[in-house]
């Protein structure tokens, strides 16, 4: 759930044209909402950091397990290609 909110406000980052590379996320768990980093943030208590190899980890998880990598596959009765 914290990665899903953590990619909602990247993505909404993204598609306002933001051309500056983040390091992270920082969400506000009380409200549900975020913001994109670009340095190391002090962080209050009720915030987490969310760095962003975590997010494009979790992103390219969740692709992968919907699109599974297609598998090459020869009928019996062929021998395999030189």
């Amino acid at each position: 759930m914290l990665l899903a909110a953590a990619r909602r406000v990247l993505f909404a980052y993204l598609e306002e044209g933001g051309y500056d590379d983040p390091i992270g996320v920082v969400l506000n768990a009380n409200q549900r909402q975020g913001r994109v980093v670009f340095e190391l943030p002090v962080l209050l208590p009720e915030e987490q950091f969310v760095p962003l190899d975590l997010i494009r980890g979790a992103e390219r998880l969740a692709r992968s397990r919907r699109n599974p990598p297609a598998r090459v596959r020869l009928a019996r009765n062929q021998p395999p290609p030189l």
